[in-house]
């Protein structure tokens, strides 16, 4: 019984290990998280139906979770030659506008307030990643930390299939055990 509970917990949770400093305060080196791995799943009913006997095509999605959302915190597969796993936190989404601009990041050309941020302003050097509109099925990702994060500043937009899962429940150190918190988002008018 507890091998069959081991099992169905790791296919959906796989555990994760903070690896530096991007992420802090919130999530801190060392820090280890379960990552829910079907929090992005879309399976196609149509394809596991066809191979069914009595499978109808036409019922619709046997599994569509939903897409990232701002202020997820997610883990990826990065586009670079890193072959360790990246946390960031999502920020911009499919369609939007992000910009940096007096150390603020703006979607859409609102400036979007980050409780998260401990005093430190967001730069771009002003290379290709620094304005652009996120494109379908991608996600713009940036570390809290931003001083010490290497994220789509640097690499550009994460495509849905290079997310491994959402962060959602932190169990290590002791003092930090419980779910990763999801911030509220106020998004107000560029500053004049």
């Amino acid at each position: 019984m507890v091998m069959v509970l081991y099992v169905a917990l790791r296919v959906f949770l796989i555990p994760y290990q903070v690896d530096g400093a991007s992420m802090a305060p919130d999530l801190r080196d060392g820090e280890r998280v379960f990552v829910y791995r079907l929090a992005y799943t879309h399976l196609d009913s149509g394809a596991l139906l066809d191979a069914l006997p009595w499978g109808d095509r036409d019922s619709g999605d046997v599994v569509s979770a939903s897409a990232p959302e701002r202020g997820d915190i997610i883990v990826l597969r990065p586009p670079t030659t890193s072959g360790k796993p990246y946390i960031k936190r999502v920020i911009g989404l499919p369609g939007e506008r992000v910009t940096f601009r007096e150390g603020l990041v703006f979607i859409d050309g609102q400036a979007l307030t980050e409780p998260y941020i401990e005093g430190a302003i967001t730069s771009c050097f002003h290379g290709p990643w620094c304005s652009l509109t996120v494109p379908d099925d991608a996600v713009f990702v940036l570390g809290d930390n931003r001083q010490d994060s290497t994220d789509s500043r640097f690499f550009g937009t994460i495509t849905y299939d290079h997310i491994i899962g959402q962060a959602v429940f932190s169990n290590w150190p002791l003092e930090t055990i419980g779910p990763v918190e999801h911030p509220d988002y106020d998004v107000t008018s560029p500053p004049t």
